[in-house]
């Protein structure tokens, strides 16, 4: 009989379900079907089973963190109840040998409730609020997507969670870049990307125009500033960029460092300090220029600046290997046997 692993999809950012393909990818090469539990759409290229979430964000929600104690549990939301249940019948329908869980609190404590053995995405920045420590202490396992030499991505995670968090490295879709490969000319001018997320994000169309204004020797793309700019698959506008200009979301980050280009790199305003976390410690060495906010003028000096920067430094971030040590991780929890933490 199959292993069966389900994969909870957190609807907010695109990171979670690009994580969720590539796992789902890797394990049915080894018999192992993953299904996707989700409040988002079946995606087109999803081979596996899928299970619609009811919305559990609508109408007014009430009392939302139970007094502190969740992130989100509405009082007397009939999404929030109907979404459990339809875990819970998935879970009695399924028997999986094990869920990730990426991101929820409240789906992590619902799996162990039943005894199923879960996996928690731990996402940087400050998680040691009382929800996160209840919620990640009941995890079989802990993963984490960045790179061992990364210090400082979970800053004040108590010794016992920090010591069972496997960081993989970053997760790309794509497959990794040669070191020093050099951006295709067309124009002979220069070409920068700026990479919007879906996750939302503070650039206005006049500062786009501002930034361009003062910078004439660089061609911009943009991609996801809006429906008309979105692209599924970034990886051929960033191969042919000089210089990437993005937020500090996690999947952002993986195809700029899969993809070997230097980087100008905006943290949004996220809970729990998320891109603001990753933005210090990606000002620590790594290939990026880090900015505090938008900057009024001085792009061309900070294009300059970053395309001065040793891109291959990347190769620590994303390796090509995060998604095998992902999926050994996984098969490890399926298998109910202690997760080995990597010296």
């Amino acid at each position: 009989m199959s292993r069966v692993v389900g994969y909870y999809v957190h609807h907010v950012g695109s990171g979670h379900l690009h994580r969720a393909t590539v796992l789902a990818q890797r394990l049915a090469s080894v018999g192992t079907r993953v299904t996707g539990l989700s409040s988002l759409a079946r995606p087109a290229a999803w081979e596996g089973d899928w299970v619609t979430l009811p919305r559990d964000d609508d109408g007014t929600p009430v009392d939302v963190t139970a007094r502190g104690h969740l992130h989100w549990a509405p009082l007397r939301h009939d999404g929030t109840r109907a979404r459990a249940a339809c875990i819970s019948a998935w879970i009695e329908e399924a028997r999986p040998d094990a869920l990730v869980v990426d991101v929820s609190v409240e789906v992590l404590l619902l799996a162990r409730l039943h005894g199923v053995p879960t996996v928690g995405v731990v996402l940087p920045g400050r998680r040691d609020d009382p929800a996160h420590l209840l919620g990640l202490g009941t995890a079989e396992a802990l993963v984490g997507f960045w790179p061992r030499e990364a210090q400082g991505m979970s800053p004040g995670l108590p010794d016992a969670l920090a010591a069972r968090l496997v960081p993989v490295g970053a997760l790309s879709r794509h497959p990794v870049r040669p070191a020093g490969q050099p951006a295709p000319r067309g124009s002979g001018r220069r070409s920068v990307t700026l990479m919007l997320g879906s996750g939302g994000h503070d650039v206005t169309p006049a500062r786009l125009a501002a930034a361009r204004a003062d910078t004439p020797g660089w061609d911009w793309q943009v991609l996801g500033a809006d429906r008309a700019t979105w692209v599924s698959d970034p990886s051929a506008a960033l191969a042919a960029s000089d210089v990437v200009v993005t937020h500090a979301g996690q999947n952002a980050l993986a195809e700029t460092a899969a993809a070997r280009r230097p980087a100008v790199v905006l943290p949004q305003d996220r809970p729990h300090d998320e891109q603001a976390t990753t933005g210090r410690v990606l000002a620590r060495g790594w290939p990026a220029v880090v900015l505090g906010g938008w900057p009024d003028h001085g792009w061309g000096a900070v294009l300059e600046r970053a395309a001065g920067l040793d891109a291959s430094r990347w190769e620590q971030w994303c390796d090509g290997r995060a998604a095998d040590r992902f999926a050994d991780l996984v098969l490890a929890t399926c298998g109910r046997v202690p997760v080995a933490v990597p010296a």
